[in-house]
């Protein structure tokens, strides 16, 4: 592949709810969406997915646009590339910064399939034609909102439940949902809101069959989370501290987690996704696909990854309509009765709505070899 242009879009896509965790609530969505372009004209698409602040990870959506225009889209210009797998070496001159380079990672591997004429989740190996998706839930100032809200996912078919929880709104919230729903599937989510100081808490939350207790500790820390791991029953779900291969198969040997929760941005993209889901289905370990609150380009790529044999837990690929007004793809995503369609055509399986996209861009740029 010849990429002969590099297109930037700075979006701002407003949420049709606000979306609470431990690091605060989000009322729009600021990222970045990449369009690659080869000498033949095809596009391919994907999404940084940044917010404006650094909150999730160190990467924010200013950090990332100048990361991509000044350093990894010029990088990408230079040369053919056979395949998108050429990026890691291409990037690793570069540290970090994943969500950046998985953004452009997505476009390549879209063009590449695109090219090829497949699908994308054919071109990653992907063996199934529908995934199953649960459904994530914000934090709530009333706890009535959210057993309303879990009402309305369940009689939706979503396959499992995840509600966020921080220090305060934890284990009264969980008996609370566990008293209305003693037998869904559930799983709380403490975006690393806790430390060991907190292992009775967590030993109380065996109490309640929860699936998973997901990044309850600090991002990186493996030790401790093995620690914990000894103590509890309950699996611990990594997400924020797996950055790498190295970092799961680290966490794997450890005894830091017995789960894994698979975002491609934030471990660089769909080759390293494809490096990790080996990895798990090799060691045994459960993995499941995570949300970022994606537009549709972001979401169909969480759709093409999920289709690999090894993603053997509902992921968090809900419907467009969940968060967005109007979506940037047609058709938008939907999720029936728990699971969604894997697209079967070429590349994403999605037009993009450039026009909507548009009006939704409050900057762009123009990369050209």
């Amino acid at each position: 592949m010849k990429i002969k242009e590099i297109n930037l879009y700075k979006i701002n896509m407003q949420m049709k709810h606000p979306f609470t965790t431990s690091f605060g609530t989000e009322y729009d969505r600021i990222f970045i969406l990449v369009e690659v372009k080869n000498d033949e004209g095809l596009s391919g698409w994907g999404e940084c997915v940044t917010s404006d602040r650094p909150l999730y990870i160190e990467e924010f959506t200013d950090a990332s646009w100048l990361m991509l225009e000044k350093y990894l889209a010029p990088l990408v210009l230079q040369d053919d590339i056979n395949h998108p797998e050429d990026l890691q070496d291409k990037f690793k001159i570069y540290k970090r910064n994943h969500l950046a380079k998985a953004a452009i990672d997505e476009a390549l591997w879209d063009l590449y399939a695109k090219s090829k004429g497949v699908s994308l989740a054919k071109a990653l190996g992907g063996e199934k034609s529908s995934v199953e998706v649960g459904i994530s839930l914000g934090i709530e100032d009333n706890v009535d909102d959210l057993l309303t809200n879990i009402q309305k996912k369940t009689e939706d078919g979503y396959k499992r439940i995840k509600i966020k929880i921080k220090p305060g709104k934890d284990l009264e919230v969980l008996e609370t949902v566990r008293n209305e729903y003693p037998d869904i599937p559930l799983m709380v989510d403490a975006n690393s809101a806790y430390n060991l100081e907190d292992l009775n808490l967590f030993k109380e939350m065996d109490r309640y069959n929860l699936m998973m207790i997901e990044q309850p500790l600090t991002a990186g820390d493996l030790h401790d989370h093995a620690k914990l791991q000894r103590e509890i029953k309950t699996p611990i779900c990594l997400d924020e501290s797996i950055h790498s291969y190295e970092n799961a198969k680290q966490a794997i040997e450890l005894g830091s987690c017995k789960i894994i929760n698979m975002k491609v941005g934030r471990v660089g993209g769909l080759t390293e996704a494809v490096k990790i889901h080996q990895l798990c289905e090799k060691e045994n370990i459960p993995l499941w696909c995570g949300g970022m609150l994606e537009s549709g380009i972001g979401r169909a790529h969480n759709v093409a990854i999920a289709s690999l044999a090894g993603f053997t837990l509902p992921g968090d690929t809900a419907s467009s309509s969940r968060y967005w007004e109007k979506d940037v793809i047609k058709p938008e995503v939907v999720a029936r009765n728990g699971t969604v369609t894997v697209p079967d055509s070429p590349g994403i399986g999605f037009q993009v709505n450039k026009e909507e996209i548009l009006s939704h861009t409050v900057d762009s740029t123009k990369i050209c070899s």
